[in-house]
C-alpha cells in the first residue's frame, strides 16, 4: 500500500472515532527489562499519555490490542483511563471486528496503529492504518501513514494530535 497524501489522510482523519495501538514497539520503545525478582519494566512516554487524555477528552475512543499480557500494560491503561484493553492476542483483526460491534462502529471510523507483522491485518483493514517510524519493514510497507518519531518516543501523540487537528476543520 501507498502512503497516503495529507489531503487523503485528512479525509480518513475526519471519519476516525476509535484509535486503536498495538503497546509494545508503539506505546513503548518495545524493550522488556526485568528485575533479578522477575518484575517487568517497561517505559512509557508522558507525551503520548497525554495525548491520550486529551484524546479521550475530545470524544475519541481510545483500545489497547497487544500481542503480549503485562501487568504493566493494564496499569498504564488504568492510569490513562482506556477502557478496552486487550492482551494476549495473536490474530488483532478479529478482535477489532469484535470490538467495533460492540461499539457499533464500522472498519473506516478506526485509526490503528501498529509496528510489527502481527499489526498488518487490522493496519490495512482500518480507515487509516498508521506505523512508527522504526516499525518492521513490512508494517512500514503495509501502512497508510508512517509517523516521524519512534514507537515509545512521541509516535502515539505525533499521530493523536495529527488527528485531532484534522478532525477541527
Amino acid at each position: 500500500m501507498a502512503l497516503l497524501s495529507m489531503n487523503e489522510i485528512k479525509e480518513r482523519a475526519q471519519k476516525v472515532e476509535l484509535i486503536v495501538l498495538d503497546v509494545d514497539g508503539v506505546l513503548t520503545d518495545g524493550k522488556v527489562t526485568f528485575s533479578s525478582s522477575g518484575d517487568e519494566m517497561v517505559s512509557f512516554d508522558v507525551k503520548d499519555g497525554h495525548g491520550i487524555v486529551m484524546a479521550i477528552f475530545s470524544g475519541l475512543k481510545i483500545a489497547l490490542i497487544s500481542g503480549r499480557s503485562s501487568k504493566v500494560t493494564r496499569a498504564r491503561a488504568k492510569d490513562l483511563k482506556i477502557e478496552f484493553v486487550y492482551q494476549n492476542v495473536k490474530e488483532k483483526l478479529p478482535k477489532l471486528k469484535e470490538l467495533l460491534e460492540k461499539l457499533n462502529l464500522t472498519l473506516d471510523t478506526v485509526a490503528f496503529v501498529g509496528d510489527d507483522t502481527l499489526d498488518i491485518p487490522p493496519m490495512r483493514a482500518a480507515g487509516l492504518g498508521v506505523a512508527v517510524a522504526n516499525a518492521h519493514h513490512a508494517a512500514l510497507a503495509a501502512a497508510d501513514w508512517v509517523t516521524s518519531a519512534d514507537g515509545g518516543k512521541g509516535a502515539v501523540r505525533e499521530m493523536l494530535d495529527l488527528i485531532m487537528e484534522m478532525r477541527k476543520g
